[in-house]
């Protein structure tokens, strides 16, 4: 490793500890494969980065292995039928993500012929992706000096400039600071560095100072103050919001559900008749001697949810005046979004899963 004493070649100390210790991660393309001619495929980077979203490492490389074993190419994924990919989706929260994701496949297919565009500008006009995205998909799958700048690169930025203005205000100075750093040789594996350090060595808490390539140069480090940086202003409380949820099964053990409207909370997956928490609801969907079966609650982006969970037993062949039968056999409680599968796990089993 570089001695970085005196003027520090930031990104090439970034590079040279990625070299060593990249993550691997079914979407990356190794930095020892890059260096032999190996490019990353632009549409598993941008699944990726879709998925990753509000969303975890750990979380999405399951979702992103089934998802790239049943719809290998962008083509693929544009020929699915929608209620395939929500259900897919399940699980991932955030389901605007998975309808902007389908828009956004059938757009380069029928006007770029498959190919994602190269460039961050021209990325910029996709459905569904935007600074973020667009940089991260030029920088990664075409290495073009595009700055990539997320929640870890914020955290890496704030400590080695010592940016003490909390976050979001602080945002453009960051970008700024960031883009500075950005190299017009090997920008995507920079990008994925930066990232890697944030997500591994710059911590939220308890930063690993002492195996960090940039130590040495890092302002927080040499105040005491990292591990208090980024700073943030406080979040508003969240507001509580309370529904009703009813789970019908008939006597031949079909379930009663219904499509959500495309628009809104929970946007086009499929659940369980419900009412009073996200101005969507209706009345129950047919006369019957419902029964309390307890409470789930869950967490959106902005506010909190208890939902009252109310559960009856459905001639077979009833009429329902919401929703539609869905038989036994076909019907997969994992294919429902998060909050619906603790009411189902309720209901089914007397408890709902974490």
């Amino acid at each position: 490793m570089r001695d970085s004493a005196d003027t520090p070649d930031l990104p090439a100390l970034l590079l040279d500890w990625y070299d060593v210790h990249a993550r691997s991660m079914p979407w990356r393309t190794p930095p020892a494969d890059r260096r032999n001619g190996t490019k990353p495929d632009p549409y598993r980077v941008w699944l990726s980065e879709v998925m990753l979203q509000q969303t975890t490492v750990a979380a999405v490389r399951d979702y992103f292995t089934r998802f790239t074993a049943r719809w290998p190419t962008v083509a693929d994924l544009a020929a699915a039928a929608d209620a395939d990919v929500m259900a897919e989706w399940a699980g991932l929260g955030y389901y605007a993500r998975a309808r902007n994701l389908l828009a956004c496949a059938r757009a380069v297919v029928d006007l770029h012929g498959g190919i994602f565009p190269a460039t961050r500008e021209a990325l910029l006009t996709l459905p569904g992706i935007g600074p973020y995205t667009a940089a991260a998909i030029a920088s990664i799958a075409h290495d073009e000096a595009a700055t990539v700048v997320d929640g870890n690169v914020e955290r890496v930025i704030s400590r080695l400039r010592l940016v003490t203005d909390p976050l979001p205000a602080s945002k453009a100075e960051l970008t700024r600071l960031a883009a500075e750093l950005t190299p017009a040789a090997r920008a995507g594996d920079y990008a994925q560095a930066i990232m890697d350090l944030g997500a591994t060595i710059c911590t939220p808490r308890s930063p690993a100072c002492g195996i960090c390539p940039w130590r040495s140069p890092c302002r927080a480090r040499a105040e005491g103050v990292e591990a208090t940086l980024p700073r943030k202003t406080p979040k508003a409380a969240k507001p509580l919001r309370e529904g009703t949820v009813w789970i019908a099964r008939s006597t031949g053990g079909d379930w009663l559900l219904e499509r959500r409207p495309d628009r809104g909370l929970l946007g086009g997956m499929l659940g369980f008749p419900g009412t009073g928490w996200d101005g969507a609801g209706g009345p129950a969907p047919a006369p019957a001697d419902w029964q309390a079966a307890g409470e789930v609650r869950h967490t959106f982006t902005h506010f909190h949810l208890i939902l009252t969970v109310q559960t009856a037993t459905l001639a077979q062949g009833t009429n329902p005046l919401r929703g539609e039968w869905h038989p036994q056999a076909t019907f997969r409680p994992a294919d429902l979004p998060t909050v619906m599968r603790k009411a189902h796990d309720l209901a089914a089993n007397g408890r709902a899963h974490p």
